[in-house]
């Protein structure tokens, strides 16, 4: 049964072929370089000495493909671009994109876009992390359109409902929402965000009901106290597993212990609570393959190719003339 369940599910997240995205796109194109081992031999340089750049590059690469799509405009400096817009405040990995396309402009000038710099990026981080290796089409050229007015991303807070109609208009459905929230099993969020959670739901004076009493009890001790002077950061997964890619976030929401109010609405709502259910069972490989398929959806959203748009030479800035 569970396996017939599987095998729809993996129609349900069918991927679409875009017409100019394709396998191995840069293979012969960047004289006797390999661009994909390239940015793989910088990821991997920086994941040695920084795990979170997992949980940094899967927030970038979502936060620029949800907005405009997947075109790089998160890159791009400026005092009204998406960089300035607040949910991209605290966005990270833009140095070694930077770098990465430094690398490769210096092998082959002009040729791979910082677009698919950071699909390939993320992939690499995410099979580093524990995550299943997949292939990625790439093709992808760099928009030159960067607005902060633009940014749309779902809140913390955002309602299930409100979600599933956001992310639809990207082109995802529920089941895709459902497996792209597990790159929160390498997230962090900070006491800020979820105060209001803890200390005064919804104005009742006291912490989401939903929340085990015993947990809230402990993030209030000992993650995030009340009358705290900082603004701790607090794990979006089980400790054990902090930077590792498994379906263990599942099981947080399942046992009650999500941290994100739209996570934790997400474990109850009737749109999302079995496919929270069914990624938390034991089946650990069944999560990495739809989360590798997640990725490759996401990273087809609103793609410009051919001659669209533009290669840049530098990624946070766009070309002259």
């Amino acid at each position: 049964m569970r396996s017939a369940l599987v095998c729809l599910l993996l129609l349900s997240m069918a991927l679409y072929c875009h017409a100019q995205l394709q396998n191995g796109f840069y293979q012969g194109k960047c004289n006797s370089s390999n661009v994909e081992a390239v940015i793989k031999q910088y990821v991997s340089q920086r994941f040695a000495s920084d795990q979170t750049i997992v949980a940094g590059l899967l927030r970038l690469m979502f936060h620029d493909c949800f907005v405009h799509g997947c075109d790089a405009s998160i890159l791009l400096d400026g005092s009204q671009s998406e960089k300035t817009a607040i949910p991209n405040k605290t966005v990270f990995g833009f140095d070694l994109i930077d770098k990465i396309k430094s690398a490769l402009e210096a092998l082959c000038p002009g040729v791979v876009s910082c677009a698919d710099i950071i699909i390939a990026a993320t992939r690499d981080a995410t099979v580093l992390a524990g995550g299943q290796q997949f292939d990625i089409q790439t093709g992808r050229r760099d928009g030159t359109i960067s607005m902060a007015s633009l940014v749309n991303l779902p809140r913390p807070d955002i309602s299930v409902d409100n979600a599933i109609s956001l992310f639809q208009t990207k082109g995802l459905n529920s089941f895709d929402m459902v497996v792209l929230m597990g790159g929160h099993t390498v997230g962090v969020t900070h006491c800020s965000v979820i105060k209001d959670r803890l200390y005064n739901y919804q104005g009742t004076g006291g912490p989401d009901p939903s929340m085990p009493g015993w947990y809230a009890w402990y993030i209030q001790t000992y993650v995030c106290p009340k009358d705290a002077t900082w603004d701790n950061i607090v794990y979006l997964d089980d400790y054990s597993s902090l930077y590792t890619v498994d379906h263990s976030y599942y099981k947080q929401l399942v046992d009650g212990k999500g941290i994100l109010p739209f996570d934790a609405e997400m474990a109850h709502a009737w749109q999302t609570a079995w496919a929270v259910s069914l990624l938390a069972g034991d089946w650990s490989s069944g999560f990495l393959g739809m989360f590798s398929q997640a990725l490759v959806k996401l990273g087809q959203v609103d793609v410009i190719t051919g001659t669209q748009g533009e290669i840049r030479t530098v990624c946070n800035s766009v070309n002259s003339g």
